[in-house]
């Protein structure tokens, strides 16, 4: 009986503990992982080949449309919303013609918000009428003047 009780009870535990979100959900990135540096050696009139030594193989390579491949990738911070992330190549006689997508767009408002836990002040933006002190200005008193 008290090993059922015990058991009872650490079944409980374990679910309230799961439904508090106290237990550690990872991030989940699946799909292509690109560069920056990588996009940006991209030019049109590479060849497939080319393209797939730089790049890697798409994640969509489809079968009818030959001259069209996706890279797709999906980002979750721990158990928070999906964000899908495109990159379109497309090809014309096995050359590249156009790249479109937003594989790197970023909400610049999140960015803000993730810089605010190292402690980084940005310059003030005099048109907008914000009221941030700026990394220059903050330690203008702090040097001794070179005279």
């Amino acid at each position: 009986m008290q090993k059922l009780i015990r058991t009872l009870g650490f079944a409980t535990l374990a679910l309230s503990l799961a439904s508090c979100r106290l237990v550690y959900t990872p991030d989940v990135q699946q799909g292509n992982i690109l560069t920056k540096e990588a996009v940006a050696q991209l030019k049109p009139g590479m060849t497939k080949r080319q393209v797939l030594v730089l790049m890697g193989s798409p994640s969509v390579a489809s079968p009818f449309e030959q001259d069209r491949w996706d890279y797709v990738s999906t980002q979750q911070h721990r158990g928070g919303e999906i964000k899908v992330r495109t990159f379109t190549l497309t090809f014309n006689n096995d050359t590249l013609v156009r790249t479109e997508g937003d594989f790197f767009a970023q909400d610049a408002q999140q960015l803000l918000n993730d810089t605010k836990k190292y402690k980084v002040n940005y310059p003030v933006d005099e048109t907008r009428g914000d009221k941030s002190e700026s990394p220059s200005d903050a330690g203008a008193g702090d040097k001794p003047s070179d005279k």
